[in-house]
């Protein structure tokens, strides 16, 4: 049962969001208390260590989960919409993954023969990515590394360009920024006036040049061949038609996790001309995207085919397990290209290297396997009927925050929703503070999250309680000054 404990008098509101987070939940704080020693867990510190927030900075501890429902060491139910991560398109243990896993578990899960899983799962995900061939890694970081290996080998050029915003995975030369062009990103032109607005055009012309480490850690020399461009910029566009002849790879990931309401179709259609007449690799990143708003993922959403797709989260079926799909001409730098077996055939292409002991685990080939077949049994029908639920509850969220007179809005994309920060006047710390109150109100996600995932579990009582948790906490954080009203100076 959920705990409902009075939490502690606290001298300011920020003080009493966190008393009553930490009265709901003080056997996941005892544990990350006890584990910090010896555990380095960067999911300890949400968004960053944040001082007014210290005695929150925990991660839930869950104990078990089934369909949208999350159950914690505490006690409490939450109905989850961090989901995986965006990984538990079904729910949480879906009764036909469960029971593919168990089946393969009773054969045990070999490493190293083949898999006999191993083939007709390439086929199913050849079916639904519309592409040529498929290979399996573990994690999204590792598919993300190999595609750029293979798009470097396609086409026999170095140079790589990826866009603002965008996340790959923790990959070193994915793990590049430009603060000048990031601090012009988040509106300093308007903030310094006419004179600072007339110098544009220099200023990104000496921003879109290349790439800084973004990590400690990171060599300068990891991120060298990397040109960083301004996603969604009809500047960064002029920057590739004269760059592209010796870029091996342009990388995006279509519709960003960190600004999902960037959705921009005429530049991704622009994107693949010009990558398609230089002969760069145009890869899509579809990690979060892949699956979900269609069987075809964002490709379909927006009608532009990819050279090469990265998936997982989805595809995995809650258990490690990432892909690398695309066309032949790439593809086939992994084995050197298909041949036959009793006849003169042999590779044909140059290979490049990749391996990994736990690719084509049986036990996530298993899961996958699954997951590929209930997504093509069920079709198209099973994105809309989920995406037209995630839009009724994000107009459901709009309509109570304007009633309420909140300055925030929300978007979504598929079954991806969270709150818009270009239309929204709400700071970073009362992002945190509100993930605080969602958690504190049968709500889970992470700590700093603005928003999460609906999956096919989720019901007309799990949207309602989605809903009035956020409008509480809404409400809380307006009561306490924590936010603008329409009434109140941002």
């Amino acid at each position: 049962m959920n705990r409902h404990v009075s939490p502690p008098q606290a001298a300011t509101p920020v003080e009493a969001i966190v008393a009553g987070f930490n009265a709901r939940t003080p056997g996941s704080k005892r544990l990350a208390a006890e584990g910090r020693v010896h555990l380095a867990d960067k999911s300890s510190i949400g968004p960053g260590f944040i001082r007014p927030l210290k005695e929150a900075l925990y991660p839930i501890v869950a104990e078990r989960a089934e369909g949208p429902f999350l159950h914690d060491v505490d006690g409490n139910r939450y109905v989850d919409i961090l989901m995986g991560l965006g990984t538990s398109l079904f729910g949480h243990n879906p009764g036909f993954i469960r029971e593919a896993v168990q089946e393969r578990l009773e054969k045990g899960f070999p490493i190293g023969p083949q898999s006999e899983l191993a083939g007709e799962t390439a086929e199913l995900f050849c079916r639904l990515t519309g592409m040529d061939r498929v290979t399996f890694s573990n994690t999204g970081s590792e598919a993300v590394m190999t595609a750029l290996r293979i798009a470097r080998a396609a086409t026999g050029r170095n140079t790589v360009a990826i866009f603002t915003n965008s996340y790959h995975g923790h990959f070193d030369s994915t793990l590049a920024t430009a603060p000048r062009l990031e601090y012009l990103r988040r509106g300093a032109l308007r903030r310094h006036g006419a004179a600072f607005r007339l110098a544009r055009p220099l200023l990104e012309r000496l921003m879109f040049t290349g790439a800084r480490p973004y990590a400690r850690g990171t060599p300068r020399g990891m991120v060298r061949d990397v040109i960083l461009l301004d996603y969604a910029n009809p500047r960064s566009l002029d920057i590739l038609r004269r760059r592209a002849g010796k870029l091996a790879a342009v990388l995006v990931e279509p519709v960003q996790s960190r600004c999902p309401e960037i959705q921009p179709r005429e530049f991704l259609h622009t994107l693949r001309d010009i990558t398609a007449a230089s002969g760069t690799a145009l890869i899509f990143d579809e990690m979060v995207t892949g699956f979900r708003a269609a069987p075809g993922g964002a490709q379909e959403h927006f009608g532009v085919e990819a050279d090469l797709a990265t998936y997982g989260k989805i595809a995995g079926g809650g258990l490690p397990l990432s892909l690398i799909a695309g066309r032949g001409r790439f593809m086939d730098h992994v084995d050197g290209g298909a041949w036959s077996f009793g006849d003169a055939s042999a590779p044909q292409v140059p290979t490049t290297f990749f391996a990994g002991t736990y690719c084509r685990h049986p036990l996530a080939l298993a899961a996958a396997r699954a997951t590929a077949r209930h997504l093509l049994e069920q079709g198209p029908a099973l994105q809309e009927g989920l995406n037209a639920r995630t839009q009724a509850l994000v107009s459901r969220l709009e309509a109570q925050a304007q009633a309420d007179g909140l300055p925030v809005q929300f978007t979504r994309f598929g079954s991806f929703f969270a709150i818009d920060l270009s239309r929204s006047r709400i700071a970073p710390q009362s992002v945190a503070l509100l993930s605080l109150l969602l958690l504190t109100r049968g709500v889970h996600l992470r700590l700093g999250d603005r928003g999460g995932f609906l999956s096919t579990a989720h019901g007309e009582a799990e949207t309602d309680h989605i809903l009035a948790a956020f409008t509480e906490g809404l409400g809380t954080l307006a009561e306490s000054g924590l936010i603008a009203t329409e009434r109140t100076p941002a």
